[in-house]
């Protein structure tokens, strides 16, 4: 076979995206993603255009439409955007502006003169959302003329149209279509407008946003307005019942991020309240949501674990050796958003969800432990509400998890003398490639499997009777069972347990199994047909994992010893179903034979517990399927759960199907 040829990488290799390409063809490069969070941001770029223009003052409303055709538009009542000829740059503003990535009117070493506060400051949006366009239309009216821009797939058509107008209101509307092309995703929900529009309406108080829908019942229209902004929006989550009043604090400062770096100017806001019932946090800054915070957030933190843990010391609320409150303590009863702005941004990305400037952690970090020193000065009831729900969200949390390591200590305690579990009888290696633990039925079981098994690898654990339905239990009453909390001991992992409420619980390590497989090894009859399906439900509600990895077996005992006399001696047969049994004695026709039900597990001796049930060589196990967990779970809660009428109407349309099994006289 010929053997394939690699291409060439030389000096022709290299090339070079240019025009549309740049952002068509590398859409998450500029906007995070090629999905819908990359559209959805590319909406975010026009919008923040007009934003920018309404903080500088010019524009009281904002109107966001989305079309039926997926199609989006925004439209600002500001100065309008500038397209004409530009006479130092030798070309149209509109090519700067819709054609070329990294221009627009907000690039100025002194920050920024047109816009101090910019919210898009990379010159990035409005160019890099036509690109990615199906088609983008831009209407703009300003200096007495209405100017018209058409693009189609990131290119120009037309030129640009400008005529004579008598409209007084100046402004932009720009509306396209995102294209398939360059998105996986353009379908963006109502909900994300909703949420970006609110955000915005929060941060910039007295700028009112319109969003209008586009629905078969026609245009639906809401509206977004905070006459006082973040206070308000505060006050709004917090609620009527709120513990404190809702604070307010606002600063401006200058400073740099390094002594080589040139001087900045940043204006700080936060609004706060703390409440009992709600806990909320959120960072804006140049009115972008700050979704993974960055500088905001370490200086939220810093500040108020540090004036907190001060008020504790000075009005001795601690108690003797008690540790400082941590910021979740804190974060559990704090309501809070903070809106900054400055003239010069470090975004960790194009998308804007993170800030790192040095000086504006600084500097916040240092205003808001002032503000907070004075707060509590002039509020001391309201300080003092503040200190014992932070003592009790501390204790409880300690509390919880003295208990999550008391518990996690008892489940997964080591196996020495001092903490044995009763009646488990190990194996001697510690290859965990090799180990298999066998859960069997009772202590009879345990006898003959403990005499039949290959002690080398095989251990056994008994199960006494039927174990607790943990389908219908709570966990408090789950691990109380000894039983249970004996067979988490050995198999050394833990519990995972999903529930909110027990989620002090969990402490699930895979790497902590013990075993390479977890047979379950009960009768064939129906109390152990139940007593596996209990076993079942425990691994299920506790350790799901097991099962979906494929660790967990169920050993198949015979149903059937069909034995054989002979010239040459005796000889066993051993049936799992009804159909074996009948393929062996059409095999045996002719011959003298007994057949009985198979003995029990307790019954069998040493060797026929080997053959039929221990040794790799000849034993059967069924590996429980990932793929059949969840259909489990639905019978295990059919049969075991609390649908009475349902597990009828199951017994009286199957029944007949498990007659052979039931002990009928």
């Amino acid at each position: 076979m010929p053997r394939k040829t690699k291409p060439t990488y030389g000096n022709d290799s290299i090339i070079k995206l240019e025009g549309a390409d740049r952002v068509r063809l590398r859409p998450g490069v500029m906007f995070g993603s090629d999905g819908l969070e990359g559209c959805e941001h590319a909406v975010f770029e026009i919008l923040s255009n007009s934003i920018d223009e309404a903080r500088e003052g010019f524009g009281d409303r904002i109107i966001v439409t989305r079309f039926a055709d997926k199609s989006i538009e925004v439209q600002d009542f500001a100065r309008g955007c500038p397209v004409d000829y530009n006479e130092s740059a030798g070309c149209f503003n509109w090519e700067l502006v819709y054609c070329e990535l990294y221009a627009g009117g907000k690039y100025n070493t002194n920050g920024g003169e047109n816009y101090e506060y910019s919210l898009g400051l990379n010159g990035l949006g409005a160019c890099a959302t036509q690109y990615a366009s199906e088609w983008m239309d831009v209407e703009i009216v300003r200096d007495g003329f209405l100017y018209n821009l058409h693009f189609e797939k990131g290119e120009n058509v037309g030129g640009l149209s400008k005529k004579p107008t008598n409209r007084r209101q100046t402004g932009t509307r720009t509306r396209w279509r995102p294209d398939t092309e360059v998105f996986t995703d353009i379908d963006i929900p109502v909900s994300y407008y909703e949420d970006v529009l609110r955000r915005q309406a929060v941060v910039n108080k007295g700028l009112r946003f319109i969003f209008r829908n586009e629905t078969a019942d026609g245009m639906q229209e809401t509206e977004y307005y905070y006459e006082n902004g973040i206070a308000d929006y505060v006050k709004e989550l917090a609620g009527e019942d709120a513990l404190t009043s809702v604070q307010y604090f606002e600063t401006e400062r200058r400073g740099k991020d390094r002594p080589d770096k040139p001087e900045y100017k940043v204006r700080l806001s936060c609004a706060m309240a703390f409440s009992t019932r709600v806990s909320e946090i959120q960072y804006y800054h140049n009115s972008s949501w700050l979704e993974h915070g960055g500088s905001p957030d370490r200086a939220v933190r810093q500040a108020f674990v540090s004036q907190i843990d001060q008020y504790l010391k000075q009005n001795n609320k601690y108690l003797k050796g008690e540790s400082k409150p941590l910021f979740t303590d804190i974060e559990d009863c704090l309501v809070l958003v903070s809106s900054s702005f400055s003239t010069m941004t470090s975004y960790e990305n194009q998308t804007k969800k993170s800030i790192n400037n040095k000086f504006i952690y600084e500097v916040m970090t240092e205003f808001l432990k002032h503000q907070l020193e004075v707060y509590f000065i002039e509020n001391p009831d309201e300080a003092q509400k503040i200190a014992e729900q932070v003592l009790i969200n501390k204790r409880s949390r300690e509390n919880a998890e003295k208990t999550r390591v008391a518990i996690k200590s008892k489940l997964r305690g080591t196996l020495d003398l001092s903490n044995r579990v009763q009646k488990f009888v190990d194996c001697r290696t510690k290859d965990l490639t090799r180990r298999e633990l066998y859960i069997v039925e009772g202590d009879s079981a345990l006898g003959a499997c403990k005499q039949g098994r290959d002690a080398e690898f095989q251990a056994v654990i008994p199960v006494r009777g039927k174990i607790l339905n943990c389908l219908k239990a709570e966990y408090a009453k789950i691990f109380k069972s000894e039983i249970i909390t004996d067979v988490i001991k050995v198999l050394g992992c833990g519990v995972e347990v999903h529930s909110k409420a027990n989620k002090s619980l969990s402490s699930f390590d895979l790497d902590s199994l013990r075993w390479n497989k977890v047979i379950i090894c009960t009768d064939a009859d129906v109390d152990g047909f139940q007593i596996r399906t209990l076993i079942l439900t425990m691994l299920y509600r506790l350790t799901p994992t097991l099962i979906k990895k494929g660790y967990v077996y169920i050993a198949e005992s015979p149903l059937f010893e069909i034995t054989t006399k002979g010239k040459k001696g005796e000889k066993t047969y051993f049936a799992y179903t009804e159909s074996e049994k009948a393929e062996i004695l059409k095999e045996i026709e002719g011959q003298k034979y007994t057949i009985q039900r198979s003995k029990g597990l307790g019954e069998n001796e040493a060797d026929m517990m080997w053959l039929t049930t221990m040794n790799p060589e000849t034993r059967r196990l069924i590996r429980v399927m990932p793929e059949d967990v969840e259909e489990t779970a639905q019978v295990f809660d059919l049969l075991l759960g609390d649908d009475l009428q349902g597990r009828k109407d199951y017994i009286a349309q199957n029944g007949q199907d498990y007659l052979e099994l039931a002990d009928i006289s």
